[in-house]
């Protein structure tokens, strides 16, 4: 039975389990890794797979049943961490945008920052003016069909392309023109780095939102940057901290609390409140990565942070990677002939088809496409007229970001404001260009069910492996709990909440055992150590030992002798 039991457990461990990452430029990398493997072992074999060398500022993401994202964590083994079941699914990614992207070591690494930001800007995490939005989509048809030739780009050709979640007309007409006259010339390698310049200067280079609400109940989006932390409200960054400015970062359940400490020793608290404790805990662990990367001298400066104040409460967590500074060291060090880069080309994608030729988005009806108007001009109204809870310092542009008055229409198809393909609905962009039929439908059904507009995860579908339809579902499950009954999510803080309160009570019972013990030690023993003999001879413990604990004593033998009298008598 022993040898059986034995075999059948090395069977177990020896068990290989498929994995599946998708990369940047949307191909899939298929691996197997066995029961105990790290995640360092997977991230490795997707380095060495890519020719990486400055890899440290990427990392591998998936998602649970849930819908929740997550990075996966290096230092535990991939199993472990992945609650679906086999084969595995995950995604490659940027996880920490480099402060100075053109300082890039090496050309490989710079293409894959590229693909990161031309996802962030269909996507719609890269918010932007007009100009500057026709200016990266140039950059990006400069790297991927070269010149402008005319006997193979004919009139209209730019609308071929998906660039942001919405196009207009006007816009497609001003990439083709910036691609024409300014741009002949330049190598894919060349584009691609004026491409990186120009994402780095915009406000929200590097934002990967988080959805949540402020104390006063409005919809709110939190992201960490290369630079600091920032809050995004409708279309607009209100708010920037400065990594040096945050003192401290803690959870506990649905509740995130940054604590902040500014000039003149002004001490600040924001609580911010996200859908699920879930989600809560993710973006805590994202803060205390972001800040140990980009805030810290070297990895020895990094400490366990624990979610809570007290020790037998709460989630302990601590960043295993190199920081920013000791990245760009090691990079500077880097010796190699440049390895060669296989760009993506004009192959189809699923989640980024900028670089189809696929026809653009459909428009809706003319009556549809008035009501879209009217909704985010409602939502506009509604966030300037709104009190922020957070009043810490406002670093938003009016002149970017602002949405269009009353009077001002037609400046309004001057500008571009699209952000994040997790967080924000296409809808509420000022950009007139309508939006497509589903979704203005869930954008609707999400301002019905919650009174503001839930997300639409698209990039999460792909990442996931789930319908269209599914992800929707569950995205308006997560932000809008108030439309169901009690969700796997509501079930889980609850068992987190009863776990909680046992764990409390024991630990006090343990606390009385323990004094109990003590107690009894002094008053029966005959241990005659210093100790003991300097609290026996103070007044107070005289007093509790003949006026208290004797009687007690007494009282207790009594009342078992007693017993113990009818136990016999019976």
């Amino acid at each position: 039975m022993l040898s059986r039991w034995m075999s059948g457990s090395s069977r177990n461990l020896d068990r290989e389990y498929n994995c599946t990452v998708r990369l940047l430029d949307d191909s899939e990398y298929t691996c197997t890794i066995q029961r105990d493997a790290k995640g360092q072992y997977l991230f490795d074999l997707l380095c060495h797979h890519l020719n990486l060398l400055e890899k440290d500022y990427f990392g591998i993401r998936f998602v649970d049943p849930d819908k929740q994202r997550h990075w996966l964590e290096f230092t535990k083994s991939v199993v472990k961490q992945m609650r679906a079941q086999p084969p595995f699914t995950m995604c490659f990614r940027v996880k920490f945008y480099p402060t100075d992207p053109a300082a890039l070591k090496e050309e490989i690494t710079r293409y894959l920052v590229f693909l990161q930001i031309k996802r962030d800007l269909y996507h719609g995490r890269l918010l932007c003016k007009t100009s500057d939005a026709a200016l990266l989509a140039a950059y990006i048809l400069q790297a991927e069909i070269g010149d402008y030739d005319p006997g193979k780009h004919p009139e209209g050709y730019s609308s071929k392309f998906q660039f942001f979640p919405k196009h207009s007309e006007k816009l497609e007409r001003k990439i083709a023109e910036i691609h024409k006259s300014e741009l002949s010339g330049q190598t894919p390698a060349t584009s691609e780095l004026n491409f990186l310049r120009k994402a780095q200067t915009l406000e929200t280079y590097g934002v990967d939102p988080h959805p949540c609400k402020d104390v006063s109940g409005n919809a709110a989006f939190l992201a960490f940057t290369p630079f600091g932390f920032v809050v995004l409200q409708g279309n607009k960054r209100v708010h920037f901290i400065k990594w040096n400015e945050v003192t401290k970062m803690k959870f506990e359940g649905k509740t995130f609390y940054l604590y902040v400490s500014q000039k003149e020793e002004k001490k600040i608290v924001l609580t911010y409140f996200a859908p699920t404790p879930e989600a809560c805990k993710h973006l805590w662990k994202c803060g205390i990565e972001n800040q140990a990367f980009y805030k810290l001298e070297k990895s020895s400066q990094v400490r366990t942070v624990s979610s809570s104040n007290l020790f037998f409460k709460g989630s302990r967590f601590r960043y295993s990677g190199r920081v920013a500074k000791e990245v760009m060291e090691s990079s500077a060090k880097i010796k190699r002939e440049p390895p060669e880069i296989h760009r993506a080309g004009l192959v189809p994608s699923r989640s980024c088809p900028s670089i189809t030729h696929g026809p653009r988005l459909s428009s809706v009806p003319r009556t549809r496409r008035r009501a879209v108007h009217i909704s985010i001009m409602e939502g506009l109204e509604s966030l300037r007229d709104s009190a922020h809870s957070t009043p810490v310092r406002s670093a938003s542009h009016g002149d970017a970001f602002a949405g269009p008055g009353r009077g001002g229409r037609a400046e309004s198809s001057e500008r571009v404001a699209v952000i994040a393909d997790e967080s924000y609905s296409p809808a509420d962009s000022v950009l007139p260009t309508p939006v497509a039929e589903h979704s203005l439908e869930l954008m609707l059904l999400s301002r019905q069910a919650n009174g503001a507009p839930c997300s639409i995860e698209e990039e999460k579908e792909s990442e996931a492996g789930t319908p269209a339809a599914e992800a929707e579902a569950g995205e308006l499950r997560a932000l809008c709990p108030g439309a169901g009954g009690l969700g796997p999510a509501q079930a889980q803080q609850v068992n987190k909440f009863v776990l909680s309160v046992l764990r409390l009570l024991l630990v006090t019972v343990g606390l009385l055992f323990v004094l109990l013990l003590l107690l009894i030690v002094l008053t029966e023993s005959d241990l005659d150590t210093a100790f003991f003999r300097d609290i026996r001879q103070t007044p107070e413990f005289e007093q509790f030992h003949y006026q208290y604990f004797c009687p007690l004593r007494r009282w207790f033998a009594c009342k078992l002798r007693a017993v113990v009298s009818l136990l016999i008598d019976t």
